[in-house]
């Protein structure tokens, strides 16, 4: 029997059918998934793969790309994503400069944009994006104030020739000039360099107290084993982009006795049972290390995780404003980031205004040191 709709009723079931398939919460990743970055890119996908099926009771679509560590694709990556898939919200990128080039395109389209690296943006280019890792001021604070606690009066810093090289060394001097502590040699390297020899001998030269490595992931290693190599005893420090177990499986036993700056993910057993981090990081790592095996658990896998977390807050109250696959739900994911209070992740309790999109507080953090080849906690 052949049914007939009269053409209000069919229009209406098309709009209803419309509005479900609308439903669908799409989310674009780009992560360096390959290239000098990978090494982040990859347990950030890792992280994210954790996460549920759906998220505020609404199915979650994942449309995940590979920025190849290259800034010039993450912005291709971006403008594919925000144009051709139509996504709520971008995820990325874990490289610092990768992370820039995202920001400048959601900020340009108007698309939210959750950060897995502590980029630093200038005034006006980061209106869309929000941070789940700790600020590099944040993190350099506690370097700054350990190196005091631990009588160091003198530090060099090597560091990558990128953004997030600039942004350490930037945030590095502020927090030591505050401590009352003297550089004496400042030098740089390129992400895909696989030497330092020339820039190790000129700072080992200078007899610091301490070095502070700006790098990330398994391009921390490099540099850490070339200081040791050329003779240098003082104090090595890295800063929570090396929080990984590359650190320790490239450096070995040269980086024994290196102080790392990290997140509480790294740790959640030192953590209070009254922390609110306490059981999501235990989870977490939990599951991870189930997954990928015992002590993998790592700071980029933690971002990617916590992505999700935030997500599953702030998205219930997006879509008491509007439907997925609008302007009006990108904004409404905004406003809902800025406004709501004390949203629990891995890493800490974000609370972000209107003027801080990075939104961790001082206690998100933890100094940590290798110690027969594992982490060990020495103190805020």
């Amino acid at each position: 029997m052949q049914i007939k709709l009269r053409p209000t009723l069919l229009a209406l079931l098309i709009a209803t059918t419309t509005g479900m398939a609308q439903a669908d919460i799409t989310i674009g990743v780009s992560l360096p998934l390959t290239g000098p970055a990978s090494g982040l890119g990859i347990p950030t996908k890792n992280g994210i793969g954790l996460w549920p099926e759906t998220i505020g009771g609404e199915k979650v679509k994942l449309i995940i790309l590979d920025d190849a560590s290259d800034t010039t694709q993450s912005s291709k990556n971006a403008r594919r994503l925000i144009t051709d898939d139509k996504v709520d919200i971008i995820v990325g990128s874990t490289a610092t400069p990768a992370s820039v080039a995202l920001a400048e395109v959601a900020t340009e389209l108007k698309v939210p944009q959750i950060s897995t690296s502590p980029v630093e943006l200038a005034a006006g280019k980061g209106a869309w994006t929000f941070r789940v890792a700790q600020s590099t001021q944040l993190m350099a604070n506690a370097v700054a104030d350990h190196m005091k606690k631990e009588g160091v009066k003198t530090y060099a810093y090597l560091g990558y020739s990128d953004a997030y090289g600039e942004a350490w060394f930037k945030a590095i001097s502020a927090a030591a000039s505050k401590a009352g502590l003297q550089s004496v040699a400042t030098e740089r390297f390129n992400r895909p360099d696989t030497t330092v020899t020339a820039q190790s001998l000129k700072i080992v030269a200078t007899k610091p107290d301490a070095i502070l490595i700006g790098a990330s992931g398994s391009g921390a290693a490099m540099p850490h084993k070339a200081l040791i190599e050329r003779g240098y005893k003082g104090k090595i420090y890295q800063t929570h982009g090396a929080a990984s177990r590359d650190l320790i499986r490239l450096g070995g036993k040269d980086v024994e006795g290196a102080f790392v700056v990290a997140g509480l993910a790294m740790l959640p057993e030192l953590l209070p049972e009254s922390h609110p981090s306490k059981h999501l990081a235990t989870d977490f790592t939990s599951r991870y290390e189930k997954q990928y095996g015992e002590g993998t658990r790592n700071q980029f896998a933690a971002h990617g995780y916590d992505a999700y977390l935030l997500l599953n807050r702030v998205i219930p109250l997006a879509l008491k404003k509007a439907k997925p696959g609008t302007p009006e739900f990108r904004t409404a994911l905004k406003d809902a980031m800025e406004s709501e209070i004390d949203i629990p992740i891995t890493q800490g309790v974000l609370h972000y205004t209107a003027n801080d999109h990075f939104g961790l507080e001082e206690k998100a953090r933890v100094m940590l040191t290798i110690q027969g080849g594992n982490w060990k906690a020495v103190g805020p």
